[in-house]
């Protein structure tokens, strides 16, 4: 299992459960987006701040392989790690695992950009300098 800059735990909610008895494939993508929100947030870059003042975080690709369903009930857990793609392009590989085995649930690769106020993209002095801070690699 590889390293992570951030890792956040979960258990799964009964609403989260399809007809099926396991979670809604929409679900997934919440589970990263708030493990996402929530590491940004923790490295200065706070996504509600940023869009009250016209730098736009947004998704532009997801890319998601489905291995195991989780259930409810479930406690598992999400690694993240981030990268920039390109000067405009910034890349997440977020990885889900359940608890209490470790057993590979989904892969996935989120990549985004930020949007100036004319919603062209650029990246913004303080965005920089938070991606500076993280020492991002690819």
């Amino acid at each position: 299992m590889e390293e992570y800059l951030y890792r956040l735990d979960f258990q799964v909610r009964d609403y989260e459960i399809d007809m099926q008895g396991i979670v809604n494939n929409s679900i997934y993508q919440n589970y990263l987006e708030h493990t996402r929100h929530e590491f940004l947030k923790e490295h200065g870059i706070d996504f509600a701040a940023y869009t009250k003042g016209q730098i736009n975080l947004v998704v532009v690709r997801v890319e998601i392989d489905y291995k195991f369903p989780l259930q409810s009930g479930d406690r598992f857990w999400i690694g993240l790690n981030m990268f920039k793609e390109s000067r405009l392009r910034f890349a997440f590989l977020q990885d889900i695992y359940l608890l209490p085995d470790d057993k590979p649930v989904l892969k996935a690769k989120v990549t985004g950009t930020s949007l100036n106020p004319n919603g062209r993209p650029a990246v913004s002095p303080e965005l920089e300098q938070a991606f500076a801070k993280l020492d991002l690699q690819k």
